[in-house]
């Protein structure tokens, strides 16, 4: 069903999460915990919100399914310090448009709440809400989230994902570009990129036709912004308000980098070798590439990406481009280099000034991805890097110019790999570093005075990691008089909900909240943690379990 604006559907539930609707969300993998404890069953949440906290904004939800409630974010509710986001499930609204699991998100929405979270993370499918028909729109299960979002109490942060989510049509989290791209793609493959092999990417269209009316005549950035725009004016009057952030697609996986390594297989544990391959070979990337070496007289050079960068899975001290000596530092391969993360740069710009625009006067902070590849970082070529897009090399900073551009359209930079250590990567591949490529990253957000929302990669955390990504954030906010920080917890599942999960989860809230480093070491070094005693009791939550 298309809507030109927003009804205003009226929600009550009860407080109970009991094991049946539990385990209605999807399955995720389980969550680590270093320290062993005793089985627990599974946590159940009762509100129990009592009189004396009304006058805070609070009223109790016992009464029954007639009640309407807003969780205001009172002074006691929200504390100083660097606010945390929860990413809902992928398939939180169905292909089909509707909101899913509908007695379950209001109750892990109040959780939320409860525990002190600021706000949830809702990704918003291209393929779902413009799904069979240019221009015709279809928000109705995303505005349901959002007023369920002001009901309990949190904020929302829209992710305007451009991008495929899912392997395929046997994921249960599948989500395809809409169907009237893909069949524009099928009419046109070279609409998908395409590395050397002839291997097409469906994730993302290819950014070579960025300004051509490939799409019934629209161009792929014409189609963006008259979604963002059409997004702007459906949820006007939550923005700024409720809705408080849009992130802006720009690639595969929402980040702004080319599909060098299908996004799947970032999850995969031998990623710590994938080379990547560069995606030069539609004929509309290859056309860009002809100009500009025809250009500076060097036709040789318009062929195609480089000769002799390897397989994907190849040393890169094995590969004639990629090697410590190899072609990447050749005239030749400063030429193409330059030439394919510009293309990058401009893809993004392109976007970061239409939604400038487009939300301009809305007062909601606007932000875009950038992708953690860091399992060649040790590298002088930083193979991985370059075959994102990211010309980053020992010699080149590839970041900063992408923070500058963010910093000229007031974007805020996210990033992915909080909670990783160098010490647990480089048993599988000596020459990973994620600290040392988020330390570039965020002193390149840091120099451009860029706000920065920071996120995990892996979906379950236990105390050391939450302790890590602590640590990895004051990297950014140590000597800033106001830093500009936050954090995106990526994701909601049942094992959220486990009763120890939980804890630590809260505990880590907490901890945000409080800023205080030697505290956060305290408590996550040892010793137990009472939910009755800290912040879920401050709201007068109980945890029955």
């Amino acid at each position: 069903m298309a809507i030109a604006s927003p009804s205003a559907p009226s929600f009550s539930a009860s407080f109970y999460c009991n094991r049946a609707e539990s385990a209605r969300f999807p399955r995720f993998s389980t969550v680590r915990l270093r320290r062993a404890r005793p089985p627990t069953p599974k946590l159940s949440i009762t509100s129990r919100l009592n009189s004396s906290t009304a006058s805070n904004g609070f009223a109790s939800p016992d009464n029954g399914n007639d009640l309407h409630y807003e969780l205001q974010h009172s002074s006691n509710h929200r504390r100083r310090g660097s606010p945390v986001f929860v990413t809902l499930p992928a398939d939180a609204v169905s292909p089909a448009g509707e909101m899913r699991r509908r007695k379950v998100m209001p109750q892990s929405f109040r959780a939320l709440a409860a525990a002190g979270v600021e706000g949830v993370v809702m990704e918003i499918w291209w393929g779902i809400v413009e799904r069979d028909v240019p221009g015709v729109y279809d928000w109705q299960g995303y505005v349901e989230i959002v007023k369920l979002a002001r009901r309990c109490g949190l904020k929302v942060r829209a992710v305007i994902a451009f991008h495929q989510c899912g392997t395929g049509p046997g994921d249960p989290f599948w989500i395809p570009l809409p169907r009237w791209v893909l069949q524009e793609i099928d009419k046109d493959p070279d609409l998908a990129y395409s590395d050397r092999f002839g291997r097409r990417n469906m994730e993302y269209i290819s950014l070579g036709c960025d300004i051509l009316p490939v799409l019934h005549g629209r161009s792929p950035i014409q189609a963006y912004a008259d979604f963002m725009r059409n997004f702007r004016d459906t949820f006007r009057s939550f923005l700024g308000g409720l809705i408080t952030g849009v992130q802006v697609g720009m690639g595969p996986a929402g980040e702004l980098r080319y599909p060098s390594c299908p996004s799947q297989k970032l999850g995969w544990a031998w990623r710590s070798r994938e080379l990547g391959d560069f995606q030069c070979y539609d004929k509309y990337m290859l056309a860009s590439l002809n100009v500009c070496a025809r250009e500076i007289g060097m036709r040789e050079w318009e062929n195609g990406g480089p000769i002799g960068a390897g397989n994907l899975m190849h040393n890169p001290e094995n590969t004639e481009f990629f090697r410590s000596d190899g072609s990447w530092k050749t005239p030749y391969g400063e030429f193409f280099l330059e030439w394919y993360s510009r293309m990058l740069l401009q893809h993004g710009e392109r976007i970061c000034r239409e939604a400038e625009t487009i939300f301009r006067g809305t007062e909601v902070s606007t932000s875009s991805k950038v992708a953690g590849i860091y399992w060649h970082y040790d590298t002088p070529s930083h193979p991985s890097e370059l075959t994102a897009g990211y010309y980053n090399t020992s010699s080149r900073d590839g970041y900063l110019p992408i923070a500058r551009m963010f910093g000229r359209y007031g974007f805020t930079m996210c990033c992915s790999g909080f909670e990783m250590q160098d010490v647990e990567e480089q048993q599988m591949n000596p020459t990973s570093s994620p600290e040392g490529f988020l330390r570039q990253l965020l002193l390149a957000a840091r120099i451009c005075n860029v706000p920065l929302e920071g996120e995990n990669s892996s979906t379950g955390l236990d105390d050391e990691s939450f302790l890590q990504v602590l640590k990895t954030s004051k990297l950014y906010s140590d000597g800033v008089k106001n830093p500009a920080f936050s954090f995106n917890f990526v994701r909601m599942d049942k094992n959220l909900f486990e009763y120890h999960n939980w804890v630590s989860f809260s505990r880590f809230v907490r901890q945000m909240s409080d800023t205080n480093m030697r505290r956060a070491k305290s408590d996550f070094g040892g010793g137990d943690f009472c939910p009755s005693t800290t912040s879920a009791a401050n709201v007068g939550v109980v945890l029955a379990y």
